[in-house]
């Protein structure tokens, strides 16, 4: 069976939907800068990809009435609303969603704990509600009348890549006929500290894969695909975006927060990926990096790159530098990105580079070109050493 995609929907810093993220792409223009709505200490001194929209702008578009809801929650219903639009399905009891996301619903449960233990008068227990991961899928699931399948998927910054590729196994084995998958992110004070406190913040703009990187930039985003078979779109005249071709996902162990020196889970990743596709290495046309602009991940990155395609590397950018790393929403707002790049055969630069890394034989790419584009592969690689490829290709 080809999983066909038929829906795509995306807001992140660049962009509110879909056309709003390839114009900045486009146009070079990072949504990276000082945050306006996270309440954060940390804006003074560093910069965010936030989302342009508040909450009451959010809960307004979508006519979400409830004000016990998360903006993670939030964002991922603006993007499924889009794909969901796109795609002219109808949701029936034929229709799943695999939703994944890492900070689920801290932005708002954050909220209750500084009154609680300060014993102001008010600490609102109605917050906790919304913490959950499962909490935002279950909360879109129920706003679109999804009903015959859920799940959540929380394997930090590969969480997305995986619902990908857990939707694609869904519909091979008949479960379903329709599955929604992607994930979201929003920005909050707990993944913001966090990341601080492992020094792996970088206070300017990120550079990804620059031998002067100094670390990522945090952002907020929310994407998601909506697969079928290529049989079922053809039959109904669905517009087909691309297909889903290959995915792997492996764990090499060898950290909590780092990659492996040598690369070896990203390589697997990569590796078992293109088996399944059924591609060689030669095949790939663009290769959307996670490139998070930390030292060990672009190290570690470059290295499993090199292992896998040698010296006859495709062009190679990392889209970070234009919505800062969403987390759990990463591996879903860079398969849309992935997908724009199939559809308008145009490779997606990479922002604020510099110098090279000692020992890369390859830089990334600069500018915006138009190149002939038949197969991206895309990288999500996430802490514990949890690595995830997903190739996307023509049809």
């Amino acid at each position: 069976m080809e999983i066909a995609i038929t829906g795509i929907g995306a807001i992140s810093a660049i962009g509110n939907d879909v056309q709003e993220n390839l114009r900045a792409l486009l146009a070079k223009e990072t949504g990276i800068g000082k945050a306006q709505l996270l309440s954060s200490k940390l804006t003074e001194t560093h910069l965010f990809g936030e989302v342009k929209l508040s909450n009451d702008e959010l809960r307004i578009g979508l006519n979400w009435t409830s004000e016990a809801v998360s903006r993670t929650t939030l964002l991922s219903a603006w993007a499924m609303k889009e794909a969901i639009e796109q795609s002219g399905i109808t949701v029936d009891n034929q229709v799943g969603l695999v939703s994944s996301t890492s900070v689920g619903g801290m932005d708002r449960s954050e909220g209750f704990f500084e009154p609680y233990y300060t014993e102001q008068d008010f600490a609102n227990v109605f917050m906790l509600g919304t913490h959950d991961c499962g909490t935002c899928t279950k909360q879109a699931a129920a706003h679109f009348g999804i009903t015959a399948y859920s799940t959540t998927i929380s394997t930090a910054c590969s969480s997305a890549a995986n619902a990908i590729a857990m939707g694609a196994r869904l519909l091979r084995q008949g479960k379903l006929k329709r599955v929604i998958v992607g994930g979201t992110d929003a920005l909050c004070r707990f993944t913001a500290n966090g990341f601080n406190s492992l020094m792996i913040l970088d206070s300017e703009w990120c550079k990804p894969f620059s031998a002067n990187r100094a670390g990522l930039n945090l952002g907020e985003a929310a994407a998601y695909l909506v697969l079928e078979s290529r049989e079922e779109a053809e039959a109904r005249g669905a517009e087909i975006h691309g297909l889903v071709t290959g995915w792997a996902n492996t764990n090499d162990a060898y950290h909590q927060t780092a990659s492996s020196p040598d690369g070896n889970g990203a390589f697997m990743a990569m590796t078992e990926a293109l088996k399944k596709a059924g591609l060689n290495s030669s095949d790939i046309s663009y290769i959307n990096a996670h490139g998070t602009g930390t030292q060990n991940n672009d190290q570690s990155e470059s290295i499993a790159i090199h292992r896998v395609f040698g010296a006859q590397k495709p062009p190679i950018s990392s889209t970070k530098a234009y919505t800062g790393h969403t987390l759990a929403a990463a591996g879903a707002i860079e398969a849309v990105y992935s997908i724009l790049a199939l559809k308008e055969n145009k490779l997606f630069p990479n922002l604020n580079y510099q110098d090279p890394i000692e020992d890369n034989d390859w830089q990334p790419q600069l500018e915006v070109e138009t190149a002939e584009i038949k197969h991206v592969l895309s990288n999500s690689f996430g802490f514990g050493g949890n690595n995830s490829t997903v190739i996307f290709s023509k049809i």
